[in-house]
């Protein structure tokens, strides 16, 4: 009989028990954390119909959908697609504040945590299914949510054990700013913002490679480049987050009105929409210095964000060593008008779950426990008869909120001491036909070696207080 492939599908992975326990430990920090700011769970169906996805993402984005073949009336694929994998869990969110709304809270506020797809080329630390871990507020387009959302990842982070991240922000309408005043047509800013989003992946001259190839004249993507440098220089020469945001957001103002508005014009209050993402990101880091997120949040003119929805502020989590991001979001206001036919305002933040798992096991983040003890205690089988009264005396242990693992097969002791040792059980409990007669338990430390008879009704006080 010939052998079957056992190995997962390129791009997804299988998941052994001490994986599963920091996937979870994780999980249940950031739920913990969300709860805690008043946002409700959410889950969503893996499959969508295909156009509630399509024209979302931006071309790029639309490319890496997996979609679903139709099936015949015969059961033959007819090379059509009318459902997909959910590519994200934001639009997703749209649909269901649309076909929902009468029932949804004024302000909804919610959080999801759930595994999305992506066709995308596997490679290191890029999978085809990877968890997302979304919050997102409807309904309001005061700053307050963005500094709230802010707060509440800087908490989640800093819960984990992280102290050396940052928050980067920029808006959109800023950024459109910056890309009119190096020269940038209109009808070219789509296609910049996907580029710049790349700037981290392939650096300035990659970026500019690609910008003049997607037809933006040379100086221009220079000039635009140039704008971005000016920025890094100014962060590497501030350590103190306050003070650079108050240079970055005077270097912005004078940037873009030095290209876009007379002198005198200068001298008034900037009503354009640059003007406007500049007067919101002050807000924001004004509003944030009262919370947690104030001493992580970074202005950084270069940060683009790719897909295609977001209208607003948008923000991205760096930590040092790490190429890429742990998470980020930001503002999109016209997405869930797509389905409703009317603008409303939205903003939110995704966790990237996988790379928050790979840091923190390559710095060693996890509780040490976590992944070596399955189970406070096992309880061994002296013999088939004795099966029962272990099945019985392993469910008042469990009522008691202990983690109680029966051996199932009547055996040699040597061989379940050696069993409960190599998983890292701290304790094991024996009851023979002479412990049974007193109605004792021996209790065995398998750290020390100790063994004690403790009477039966005594073992689940003495096991929590070790």
């Amino acid at each position: 009989m010939a052998a079957v492939q056992t190995q997962p599908a390129r791009g997804m992975r299988d998941f052994l028990p001490d994986a599963v326990r920091r996937r979870e430990y994780v999980i249940g920090v950031i739920a913990d954390v969300y709860r805690r700011y008043g946002f409700e769970p959410l889950e969503t169906p893996a499959v969508e119909n295909i156009e509630t996805l399509m024209g979302k993402y931006g071309e790029e984005g639309d490319r890496l959908i997996f979609k679903i073949l139709k099936r015949g009336e015969e059961g033959r694929n007819t090379g059509d697609a009318d459902l997909a994998l959910r590519y994200d869990l934001t639009v997703p969110l749209a649909r269901v504040v649309a076909e929902y709304r009468g029932k949804l809270p004024r302000f909804f506020k919610r959080y999801q945590v759930q595994p999305v797809w992506r066709a995308d080329r596997p490679q290191k630390g890029r999978f085809r299914e990877f968890y997302q871990c979304d919050v997102d507020v409807i309904g309001s387009t005061s700053p307050v949510v963005e500094v709230e959302l802010c707060a509440a990842v800087s908490d989640v982070l800093s819960r984990l054990g992280f102290g050396d991240f940052v928050i980067r922000l920029n808006h959109r309408r800023v950024l459109s700013g910056l890309l009119e005043a190096a020269g940038v047509a209109p009808p070219l800013h789509g296609t910049a913002l996907v580029t710049l989003d790349k700037l981290d992946k392939v650096g300035a001259s990659g970026v500019e490679s690609e910008l003049v190839s997607r037809g933006i004249e040379a100086t221009v993507a220079r000039r635009l480049l140039a704008t971005f440098e000016s920025a890094a220089g100014l962060a590497a020469a501030h350590a103190d987050p306050a003070s650079l945001n108050r240079e970055m957001l005077a270097m912005l103002r004078a940037t873009i009105a030095s290209d876009s508005r007379s002198a005198a014009e200068a001298s008034t209050p900037d009503v354009s929409p640059a003007g406007e993402g500049i007067a919101a990101l002050s807000d924001i880091v004004r509003l944030a210095a009262s919370t947690s997120a104030g001493s992580h949040l970074r202005l950084d003119p270069s940060l683009a964000r790719g897909l295609s929805y977001y209208t607003g502020a948008i923000m991205e989590i760096s930590v040092p060593d790490l190429s890429g991001s742990l998470g980020g979001g930001g503002r999109y206001d016209g997405l869930v008008g797509m389905f409703l036919g009317e603008q409303v305002p939205a903003c939110g933040f995704s966790l990237g779950l996988e790379r928050i798992l790979v840091v923190m096991t390559e710095r060693g983040m996890f509780p040490p426990a976590l992944t070596t003890v399955p189970a406070d205690v096992l309880l061994t089988l002296w013999s088939a008869e004795r099966a029962a009264d272990a099945l019985s005396l392993a469910a008042s242990l469990r009522g008691a909120g202990l983690r109680v693992d029966v051996y199932p097969e009547a055996d040699k002791l040597v061989k379940q001491f050696k069993y409960a040792a190599t998983r890292g059980v701290p304790f094991v409990l024996v009851m023979g036909d002479d412990e049974a007669a007193r109605g004792e338990v021996t209790v065995k430390d398998m750290k020390t070696g100790d063994q004690r008879s403790v009477a039966r009704q005594d073992v689940a006080a003495l096991l929590r207080q070790r």
